[in-house]
């Protein structure tokens, strides 16, 4: 029997998981390790972490499955987007990688704009906004703020493109990861000279980007006896986590989508082609299905509020009190609202001045009440998205994933904003699940991405709307009225702090 590794190189953690020919994921090993958070908004990390972290999971790995491992035949990788690797003529790391969440570079981002000939000249060309958390601002701050640094550089890549240079000595990126730089044509699926020429850089400095399926090579001899691998193992060239992790979720054609609610919060959509305006109010980026693209919406606290809510005003009560509590309170949440926007917000609100709130506070408000008003504050949000994304694609199956998800009710809640049946998958890997059917797509153990669901991909239930849809149409409107009303008081506090 054949098998396959998916790696993850997340924020905080890297994880690989053993995938077999017959779709059963075998073994998993993980390590955390933990970013550098400076002043001013500056994440960083030293990409050596990142290899160190690779080699132990992997060691670990086949060290518990010496027999299995001598039939793994590929390797693939999803990694954390936009995190930019600086590397030198000799392809060695000159300075920790600056970070996705990173938010250093307000400056550049309008730099980028003005200098590409403003938003819409933007967005004709790389068909998203320039973001601080992009790699594109980061190369400029790098340019900007560290000239002896940026004086090396030969090229920039993503963290799981580095990881990638270690295995096999060869430098690629994806499509898909590509496209999160604010420097790539999506629609074209190549970097865009215009707009790198356009603030001043070599568009040499990007590597060559390939499908995900495409071969990296494979990894070197001396690399595969250090990590128990069998020689020959092919490296595939990934993709972005969230590309990754919809494609490991099974959204693998047209109409298909998936909602995620974790720390943040997404829904993710296939699209075969871009042909509708585009405001960038949604990411649209290359995707890890060859040859198509993904439209996204991303709202920065999902998961995160619930769990802010629980940490800092219920801190005695356990998340199975909470859901109890909340589903005694029932569609509406006794008159409140909760806007999520903790951390500011992406989708559908491009507003990092935005801020948490609670709106219909009374007397007879309670704990339940105020946990299901945040769980429905995500909801709508997360409805805001869907309705963005939406627009270029017929969404007709829509699978959930991520820790929230878990919660039954809060399921329901969404399925119920949303208005639509929501499916339950059995298998919850995500990124590296996806990095792992990419491999095994591109070494030939499953034929395509629908055979690899196929095999591996079981709809374990399904939540259908309730009653409570129509109640909640009547209260979305007031959901979003509530954003505008307080947008402007958002600037006010901003000023103020």
């Amino acid at each position: 029997m054949k098998y396959v590794l998916g790696l993850d190189i997340g924020t905080s953690s890297a994880k690989v998981l053993l995938l077999s020919e017959k779709g059963e994921i075998v073994d998993s090993r993980s390590l955390t390790y933990t970013p550098n958070y400076g002043a001013n908004g500056h994440v960083e990390q030293d990409p050596l972490v990142w290899w160190n972290a690779t080699k132990h999971v992997i060691k670990a790995l086949t060290d518990a499955n010496k027999e299995l491992a001598k039939d793994i035949v590929a390797l693939s990788t999803s990694g954390q987007m936009h995190s930019s690797v600086f590397l030198d003529k000799n392809n060695s790391v000159i300075r920790p990688a600056i970070l996705w969440n990173d938010t250093r570079t307000t400056a550049q981002t309008k730099e980028i704009t003005e200098k590409a000939g403003g938003e819409a000249e933007l967005l004709k060309n790389v068909y998203n906004r320039a973001l601080e958390g992009f790699t594109l601002p980061k190369i400029l701050w790098l340019k900007e703020n560290e000239p002896e640094n940026f004086a090396k550089v030969c090229k920039v890549v993503m963290p799981k493109d580095f990881i990638h240079f270690m295995l096999t000595g060869n430098l690629y990126t994806d499509v898909s990861d590509a496209a999160g730089t604010c420097a790539f044509d999506v629609k074209a699926a190549k970097w865009s000279e215009k707009v790198i020429k356009a603030v001043g850089l070599d568009p040499s400095i990007f590597p060559e980007a390939i499908e995900s399926t495409g071969k990296v090579g494979k990894i070197t001899d001396s690399v595969a006896k250090e990590l128990g691998l069998p020689s020959g193992v092919i490296v595939a060239a990934g993709g972005a986590d969230n590309s990754c992790a919809a494609i490991g979720t099974g959204v693998v054609s047209p109409g298909e989508a998936v909602v995620s609610i974790g720390t943040s919060g997404t829904v993710v959509a296939f699209i075969d082609k871009i042909d509708k305006p585009v405001t960038g109010d949604v990411h649209l980026f290359n995707y890890s299905f060859p040859k198509s693209y993904y439209a996204m919406g991303c709202m920065l606290s999902a998961g995160e509020a619930f769990n802010w809510f629980k940490r800092e005003l219920f801190p005695s009560k356990s998340m199975n009190d909470l859901n109890a509590l909340a589903e005694k309170s029932g569609a509406g949440s006794g008159g409140l609202i909760f806007l999520p926007y903790l951390s500011g917000e992406r989708s559908p609100y491009n507003n990092p001045n935005a801020r948490g709130v609670f709106i219909g506070l009374n007397a007879t408000s309670s704990c339940g009440d105020m946990a299901r008003a945040v769980m429905e504050g995500v909801a709508f949000n997360v409805k805001a998205m869907f309705d963005i994304v939406a627009e270029f694609t017929d969404v007709n199956t829509v699978y959930i994933t991520g820790g929230g998800a878990k919660s039954k009710l809060w399921g329901q809640i969404i399925a119920d904003v949303l208005g639509c049946e929501i499916s339950v998958l059995n298998i919850e890997e995500g990124p590296p699940f996806g990095a792992a059917l990419i491999a095994a797509v591109a070494a030939g153990t499953f034929a395509s991405f629908q055979a690899a669901k196929d095999a591996c991909l079981k709809v374990q239930s399904t939540i259908k709307p309730t009653a409570a849809t129509a109640a909640y149409q009547k209260i979305y409107p007031v959901f979003k009225a509530a954003y505008e009303a307080n947008k402007g008081i958002f600037d006010q506090l901003k000023a103020l702090r």
